[in-house]
This record gives structure tokens, C-alpha cells and sequence, in this order.
């Protein structure tokens, strides 16, 4: 597959489309060659089918830029307006929509979480001991809820459905005892936020913070039209070659089928610019044009390590936020990002990263199913590194 070097007429008309919301203090987008050369190169190697890539800083975009196809088969090439399943970079933003109930008052982090869901009243630790489960437990990994199965999954239609089937479940730690991933501990999160505010968690952040941001194109659920944009996964065979792959969350259901849970732990769909749009936000304190979502307090507290010195994945030297990675000791994939830099990774190699030093943001769009480490992949180093030469 082969790319023109240059950005075509056509492809440059895109990216000024989609980044015609822009506020008046950005400007218009470049393409670096060298970041582009590096994608070509991973795109030619077959790591990857195609890329959008990203770089801004709170209030600026510095590059934009696309490589490769969102479906090779279709020879439909990518767009600065592609969407992908973000997976994993939805947990942020179930955080913020915590923080945002706390700024209002409505909840606070301490709030045992049976305050809000009375089904998790009595709820035990595995030795029989009344469980200490918050809500801040629930949002660093540090909850000890069970898992249910895709199977189980498939069954539920709403986050209540979901949030039945984990109560069942016994817990594995008292909370707080250690760090592990955890689904649907950031799901039943997601429930809370519908119980107190009175709308579903979809709605919930479409009238809070999609909608005022300009995210149009953020959804649990894509429209007709957006699924046309959707990039088609891919995994590696051990051949070396490119091979579509289903979206594994979907379980079989379309990716415009209401018939499963607005999933708080990785349910969205997005598009590199709306990302970036929500992570300038957060870079600019909680404030967007005019508008503000957080508290600085508020951003500054999600933002930084709430795991003290437990040892969290998903590379070394990192901490967890409330629904952020937060990196404590930069090193390997994060060695160019400052202490301090928080973000998240999807399952499919997604990424989006906020470096508060370097007033930094970086996100990178791909679809590919079976990187080793999604999290560690060369693709996000090479980016990235390139990313923060720019001036």
C-alpha cells in the first residue's frame, strides 16, 4: 500500500472541515513529515492499515494528519474525520462525568458506593469482612469487583442490567489492598452518574460535555451516516499480513444496535479531533472556550496518582488518577512525556496523552486488533517521540 507523500487537495479539504470548529485562537493544521514518514513506514511494514495522528497544545493544534486506509478492501482511505472505537480512552471521561457530580455536590469520591446503589449494601470481602467500596475505589482500580462474561454481557441492555449481574459477584480484595483493571468497577460508575443525575449515562454526556465541546462525532452508538466513516479492524497474522477483525465488545451486534449497555469501561466511538478537543479541556484546567466543565481543583486531583506506591499496569512506571493513567516515572513509551502526564489507551491501539509540562497533547487513532501490548506498541513511541519535537 502506498501512500502520496504530500497531503492531496482532497485530503486537505477534509482536515479543514473537520477542523472548522476550532476556536479563533487555533490555527490552521500542518502536517510534520517526519511523523507522517514514520507512519508511512509502520503502514508499509503492515503493523498497521492506516492512522490519524495529532499533536496539539492546550489551546492549539500543531499537527494533523492521516495515513493508509480505514478500509483497505474498500480502498476507503482515512480521514481526518474517521471514527474509531476508542475502547479503554472512554474510562477518562466516565471519570470526569464523577468529577463533574462532585463540583455540583451531588456525590463525593468517599461516598460508599451503596449510598448510591443500595444493591451493594452488605457486600463482602472474601474473608467475610464488611467491604470499604467507594466510589474513588471504583474509579482507580482499586475496587476488587468480579468480572462477568461476554456471554453475560450480551444479555444486558442497560448499565442497571450490568450493575445486577457484578453485585453477584464476590469480591476478590478489600478495596483498596491493590490495583487491578477493572470493568465493572468504571461501569458501575457509570450507573451512579445516571442515578443521581436522572439521565442515561449517553444522554448524560451528550447534554455535559459532548454537545458544548462540538464532540459530534463522540457516541456509544453511531448514526448510519457515522458508521460509513467507521475504520475497519485489523489484526496481524503471523504471516505478516493485515486481516480484518470484528470489534470483540460488540458481541456480535452491529455497531449502531442499541441492543447492549452504554459500557462506561469502553464503549465510545470517536474521532481524532473530538478527542483532542475533550484532552484540551483538561489540559486548559476544565475550561473551554468560555465554558467551564471542571474545577481546576477537580482536574488536578483526577489527574494525578490516587494509588499511592501499588504497582499498576499497563508499562512501568505509572499510577492511576481518577479514570486516568497517570505516569509517575517516565520511561520506555513514556520516556519523552513529563511526570505528571496522564492519558489512556484503547484495546485496539488507540491512544491519547496530556503532558502538563510540556503543554502537550498527543493522540493517535488506529485500529489494530492484536498488538502485543497495546499500550507499548512502537507505533505510540515513535509517535509520540516525534510528537514532542514539535515546536
Amino acid at each position: 500500500m502506498k501512500t502520496n507523500p504530500l497531503l492531496s487537495s482532497c485530503l486537505l479539504s477534509a482536515l479543514l472541515g473537520t477542523m472548522s470548529a476550532l476556536t479563533a485562537a487555533q490555527v490552521t493544521p500542518t502536517s510534520d513529515p517526519a511523523i507522517r514518514a514514520a507512519m508511512q513506514s509502520f503502514l508499509e511494514s503492515k503493523e498497521i492499515a492506516g492512522a490519524v495522528t495529532l499533536v496539539a497544545t492546550p489551546r492549539t493544534i500543531l499537527h494533523l494528519d492521516t495515513v493508509g486506509y480505514a478500509d483497505v478492501a474498500g480502498n476507503r482511505s482515512m480521514t481526518a474525520d474517521t471514527l474509531f472505537w476508542i475502547a479503554s480512552m472512554t474510562k477518562p471521561i466516565t471519570g470526569v462525568a464523577i468529577m463533574m457530580l462532585q463540583d455540583a455536590g451531588r456525590l463525593s469520591l468517599d461516598d460508599p458506593v451503596e449510598k448510591h446503589l443500595p444493591e451493594f449494601k452488605g457486600i463482602r470481602t472474601p474473608d467475610g469482612k464488611p467491604a470499604q467500596l467507594t466510589i474513588r475505589s471504583l474509579l482507580t482500580h482499586t475496587s476488587g469487583l468480579g468480572e462477568i462474561s461476554g456471554e453475560e454481557a450480551r444479555q444486558c441492555r442497560t448499565l442497571a442490567d450490568a450493575v445486577a449481574r457484578y453485585v453477584r459477584r464476590p469480591l476478590q480484595f478489600q478495596p483498596g489492598a491493590r490495583w487491578q483493571y477493572c470493568q465493572s468497577s468504571i461501569n458501575t460508575a457509570a450507573r451512579i452518574v445516571e442515578v443521581i443525575s436522572g439521565e442515561s449515562f449517553p444522554d448524560f454526556l451528550e447534554n455535559r460535555l459532548f454537545r458544548p465541546l462540538g464532540m459530534r462525532d463522540t457516541t456509544f452508538y453511531p448514526s448510519a451516516e457515522q458508521l460509513k466513516r467507521l475504520a475497519v479492524s485489523y489484526r496481524r497474522t503471523e504471516a505478516g499480513e493485515l486481516e480484518p477483525s470484528e470489534i470483540g465488545f460488540l458481541l456480535g451486534l452491529p455497531a449502531t444496535s442499541r441492543e447492549r449497555f452504554p459500557a462506561g469501561n469502553g464503549g465510545l466511538f470517536s474521532t481524532a479531533p473530538d478527542y483532542a478537543r475533550f484532552c484540551q479541556m483538561i489540559a486548559h484546567g476544565g475550561e473551554w472556550a468560555g465554558r467551564r466543565y471542571l474545577s481546576p481543583a477537580s482536574v488536578k486531583y483526577m489527574t494525578s496518582v490516587r494509588t499511592g506506591e501499588l504497582k499498576t499496569g499497563f508499562t512501568e512506571g505509572n499510577g492511576w488518577g481518577i479514570g486516568w493513567c497517570v505516569v509517575r516515572e517516565p520511561q520506555g513509551v513514556t520516556a519523552m512525556l513529563s511526570p505528571g502526564s496522564h492519558g489512556h489507551g484503547g484495546a485496539y491501539g488507540t491512544q491519547a496523552w496530556i503532558d502538563p509540562v510540556r503543554e502537550r497533547i498527543y493522540v493517535l487513532m488506529v485500529q489494530r486488533a492484536n498488538f502485543p501490548n497495546s499500550d507499548n506498541s512502537e507505533v505510540r513511541k515513535e509517535f509520540q517521540a516525534l510528537g514532542a519535537k514539535l515546536q
